[in-house]
Parts: C-alpha cells; sequence; structure tokens
C-alpha cells in the first residue's frame, strides 16, 4: 500500500479490481481543507482510458508488473501465441491486449509482455519496426520535391502512408505507436 503522494506517471495500481497505469497526475488545492491528486489513468485489462479524483489521505494499492521478452510465434484466430525463448513455455495473448499495433507484429517478432501474477497484462511491441512494401503506385522521378504521401501495404497487411518516392520492395521504418512512416532502410 501507498499514498497519494506516492503517484507518479507511469506507476501502475489496482483499482476497482484492474491494474490501471498512471499517464497523469497533478495535486490540486480547493480554499479550504485538504488537496486531492487529479490523476487520468488508463486501465490494463479494457484500455479505456478515465480520470479520478483521489483525497490526499487515501491510501492506494500499488501492483508490481513483472516484464519479460517473449518471441511471437503465430495467431490461431482467436489469439496470438508468444514463446519465452528461454523455457520454450507458450501463452495465448488475446488481440485486445496488442491492440492496433498488431499490424505490425511478424513472426519470430520480440515482445515485452507485462504480467500480474502469472496474467498478462499488457504487450508492448518494438517502438519501430523495419517492414518491406509489398504493394504500393510505381514512383515517378521528381516525386521527391513534393510533400505529398500514398498508401502503402506492408508485409503484414497493414497500410501506412509513406512519400512518394518509396516503391515495391523498399524496407522502410514504421513507428508502431503512431502508425506513421519514419524512413526508408537499407536493405
Amino acid at each position: 500500500m501507498g499514498s497519494t503522494s506516492d503517484l507518479r506517471q507511469g506507476a501502475v495500481i489496482k483499482y476497482n479490481g484492474d491494474p490501471c497505469v498512471i499517464l497523469e497526475t497533478s495535486h490540486r488545492f480547493m480554499g479550504r481543507g485538504s488537496g486531492f491528486h487529479q490523476v487520468k489513468m488508463r486501465n490494463l485489462k479494457t484500455g479505456r482510458s478515465f480520470e479520478n479524483k483521489f483525497r490526499s489521505s487515501e491510501s492506494i494499492e500499488f501492483v508490481r508488473l513483472e516484464h519479460r521478452e517473449y518471441q511471437y510465434l503465430y495467431n490461431d484466430g482467436s489469439s496470438y501465441i508468444f514463446m519465452n525463448s528461454e523455457t520454450y513455455d507458450q501463452i495465448p495473448v488475446e488481440e485486445s491486449l496488442i491492440g492496433e499495433a498488431s499490424a505490425f507484429l511478424r513472426e519470430n517478432d520480440i515482445a515485452k509482455i507485462a504480467f500480474d501474477d502469472e496474467e498478462v497484462i499488457s504487450v508492448e511491441l518494438p517502438a519501430h519496426v523495419n517492414l518491406e512494401v509489398t504493394e504500393t503506385e510505381p514512383g515517378v522521378k521528381g516525386d521527391t520535391v513534393s510533400n505529398t504521401n500514398k498508401p502503402a501495404t506492408l508485409e503484414t497487411g497493414a497500410v501506412v502512408q509513406v512519400p512518394l518516392f518509396v516503391n515495391v520492395g523498399d524496407v522502410i521504418r514504421v513507428d508502431t505507436r503512431s502508425k506513421a512512416y519514419i524512413e526508408r532502410v537499407k536493405k
């Protein structure tokens, strides 16, 4: 157990029985009486973000998550299967825990999985991945001057906006959080 003074961005607390990560926190005073902590947090099980007020004297249950690296093996239709590279144990993970970033997940990629005891709480993919462009309109000489984009389908099936000079077969770096093109990468 901890107090509201221990609330920090990135801390994980137990709220209404679910683990929630603190996104923002601020301490406020209201005229007379004690202040309160205004906290914006995200439920790690549902992914829903919300705000809550905690009185300064309130005690809070903090959760210690264990992070382990797992290798993505395959999708069996209902869940994603990951393997611990040291013990070769395989675990299923629901798509809702991975979110939209699953569009950038390739077989054999490494992800960090957070556990509360033995329950999977969240899956964190690498911030950037290098993927090959499998389908896009061909580039034309002189397209490097303008600042317009075109859609490109990547090897995982994800579609991102890329500059006009990117062609089929090019390898590009993509930010998995914003789903945005970063740069073209040499093979």
